[in-house]
């Protein structure tokens, strides 16, 4: 059988560890494993969420409503924008694929920081586009720009709050790269996955939809698979002009989320109140991760995400030590396919975190 020479070039996207995996491999009971390797909301949905679920349950047999009119109407009300500027995807990588079919072929490229998200270069590559990356995991206005005018992209991508890393672009930078980029060459992709974590942190890394609407040339990116506890239901959404939404959506397939997922996500989108309890946990619980580092003295990102990232020197190896951790049932992510002797931490519930550090002290002894 002969395959597209493109994916000769192409690495198969490497999740998290499942929880399933670890109790097959180890025989640790599923209980006593801590999962902290996927940034997913460590106590789990809102209770509206599950009622939604159940209430929905006798339509899993019915296609849902393919216009997703309830869904886009909560969102439009969330952030002030029209429902013609809203796409919603199976999660927002779903949305990042209907962007490179749109728009990428042999003959174009993209721009993105050295270290990001995986599934920015997968997409380009299927389409067979060149990749280019800045030398810095940071989004520096420099580096961008000298890199933007010698390739002249068809996509930059922003990710901001920066995932693997965890750092962030202030608003102001992210809108200075936008103002500089040719808006008839380039579409500016603005993945604010984590943004709900940076917008509670500092209100100078907020970036909201409607703050790029008035540019041509801008999509955000956002998800309900973070702060709001939906990972395993695959909802995401993009805003940007209905010019743009309305090339995306000749990409998009029939049905693409599910009945219960788009239940899920409608009530999901109206409780406020559970996104500002994972986020006070989260923003309690990540400055034992940073006492912990400093007190092992380990460098560690500022995060403004829902997990940290420790940086190892020469005296430490990330994928050592993510084993031995693995092998007593504690999953975090080894950025070693980065480039980088790190790794990543989602930070979880107190419990969970107890545990990491404990063992952690163990395997590093």
């Amino acid at each position: 059988m002969r395959f597209n020479k493109v994916l000769e070039k192409i690495k198969t996207y490497e999740a998290g560890k499942p929880i399933e995996l670890v109790v097959r491999e180890f025989g640790i009971k599923p209980e006593d494993v801590v999962k902290l390797a996927s940034n997913e909301n460590p106590i789990g949905t809102s209770s509206a969420v599950k009622e939604a679920i159940i209430a929905n349950a006798d339509k899993a047999h019915l296609y849902p409503d393919d216009s997703m009119f309830e869904l886009k109407a909560a969102l439009s009300e969330k952030f002030g924008v029209g429902d013609e500027n809203i796409i919603i995807g199976a999660g927002s990588d779903q949305v990042l694929e209907f962007i490179s079919r749109a728009l990428l072929n042999e003959h174009e490229s993209v721009l993105m920081s050295g270290v990001t998200f995986a599934m920015y270069e997968i997409y380009a590559r299927q389409m067979g586009a060149k990749i280019y990356k800045t030398a810095s995991y940071e989004h520096k206005y420099d580096e961008f720009m000298e890199a933007y005018r010698m390739y002249l992209p068809r996509i930059v991508y922003l990710c901001t709050p920066n995932n693997p890393t965890g750092d962030a672009t202030s608003k102001e930078e992210v809108l200075r790269i936008i103002e500089a980029v040719d808006p008839l060459q380039t579409l500016v992709v603005v993945d604010g996955a984590y943004m709900e974590y940076a917008a509670a942190k500092d209100p100078r890394y907020k970036i909201t939809p409607k703050d790029l609407l008035g540019y041509p040339h801008v999509i955000y990116l956002g998800t309900f698979s973070k702060a709001y506890g939906l990972g395993g239901m695959r909802v995401g959404y993009g805003i940007a002009q209905s010019t743009v939404i309305r090339e995306l959506y000749k990409m998009r397939p029939p049905f693409n989320i599910s009945t219960l997922s788009l239940a899920a996500a409608i009530a999901a989108c109206g409780d406020d109140a559970f996104v500002e309890d994972s986020i006070r946990l989260h923003q309690q619980e990540i400055k034992r991760y940073e006492a912990f580092a400093k007190e092992k003295g380990i460098a560690y990102i500022d995060s403004y995400t829902n997990f940290i990232t420790y940086l190892f020197d020469e005296g430490m190896d990330s994928t050592r030590i993510a084993d031995a951790l693995l092998k007593r049932g504690v999953i975090i992510r080894d950025l070693a396919s980065y480039g980088m002797n790190a790794i990543r931490i989602t930070v979880g519930t107190p419990k969970q975190n107890d545990t990491f550090f404990k063992v952690f002290n163990e395997v590093t002894v």
